[in-house]
């Protein structure tokens, strides 16, 4: 079978390639997969990079998420059957024609749910969802964001609105203004307008806002802490600019300001099965509603892997890159 392999770290454009590799088998409790898409998430490059959490040893296949087809069952599986559509968040090295994953780390793909949003149904969408839980908002309350045009950022706006929360989303230039206002998400403000705190005040009509989710790093997280309510927090989600997160020492101490990290693979991981389905339930339903979008930028056969990574790099790109075996 093709499968996507680096043998060193270094930028995704150079380091990644196709290569032919055995047909793997299943063990007990396990399941291979024929993948059907796959998309290209910031985590999945940081790791090709080696800068992410989590640092494969090489030599190494890459991606995390997919949907796919069940191919072959390994002992012991029980409630997955041969030909079955299921998705993953957390298999890695998916990047492939086919993959073996844990049973118990899929989820059945409901009949209505086209390939393109189940294959970024579990990471991006169920990250966000968790992240909003997390903040403990209620309807009614404000929260602000950066990197709003991002695919995190447009999930966060949708599904905090579907839950009655106000959302701020800040992007670096006025043309993501428009850009989301095309897809129907409001309160979005550009930065690089001198009075932007007083337009984000004038739309909150003076509203405490009570967390930033912060997904830009470097100055970036300064000036999202700086319009945050005393007493609030500023959530460390990404690192798109600056691995470093600037603040004002004075915002955290006289005003109060909590900063703290999200990494949604250890939310998951001690999150109660009750809790992580109703949340799956909530994101499936957002879909089927139209609350919830998952739009796609482009589709790449695993052999364009270079153009596809330099497709996620595209400005205003607006939807996922996704690879198709």
């Amino acid at each position: 079978m093709r499968a996507i392999v680096q043998h060193r770290f270094g930028d995704p454009a150079d380091v990644l390639a196709v290569e032919d590799v055995d047909l793997p088998e299943p063990g007990p409790g396990q399941v291979r997969l024929r993948v059907i898409l796959s998309p290209i998430h910031n985590h999945d490059l940081w790791t090709v990079r080696g800068s992410y959490g989590f640092v494969p040893d090489l030599p190494a296949r890459a991606g995390t998420e997919a949907v796919g087809v069940v191919d072959a069952l390994g002992e012991g599986v029980r409630g997955f059957e041969v030909g079955q559509r299921v998705a993953t968040g957390g298999t890695f090295g998916v990047w492939a024609e086919y993959v073996i994953a844990r049973a118990g780390g899929l989820m059945p793909v409901p009949d209505g749910l086209s390939d393109e949003a189940a294959a970024q149904l579990v990471s991006m969408p169920f990250s966000a969802i968790s992240l909003i839980d997390d903040l403990g908002l209620g309807a009614g309350d404000w929260l602000a964001q950066n990197a709003a045009n991002g695919a995190v950022g447009r999930l966060v706006a949708q599904l905090a609105a579907a839950r009655g929360i106000e959302v701020v989303g800040l992007v670096r230039r006025a043309a993501g203004v428009d850009e989301l206002a095309a897809q129907g998400i409001g309160h979005i403000v550009a930065t690089d307008r001198a009075d932007w705190r007083d337009e984000v005040r004038a739309l909150t009509g003076g509203a405490p806002i009570r967390a930033g989710v912060d997904s830009v790093g470097g100055s970036a997280s300064g000036e999202l802490l700086s319009i945050v309510a005393d007493g609030g927090s500023l959530v460390v989600f990404g690192s798109m600019e600056s691995p470093v997160v600037k603040v004002l020492s004075g915002d955290v101490i006289f005003r109060g300001v909590t900063v703290r990290g999200f990494w949604a693979s250890t939310v998951a991981a001690r999150m109660p099965a009750e809790k992580r389905n109703a949340l799956f339930g909530e994101l499936i339903a957002g879909i089927a509603s139209g609350a919830l979008t998952l739009p796609v930028a482009g589709t790449f056969d695993l052999a364009d892997i270079g153009t596809a990574v330099a497709a996620c790099a595209e400005p205003g790109r607006g939807g996922k890159v996704l690879l198709r075996p």
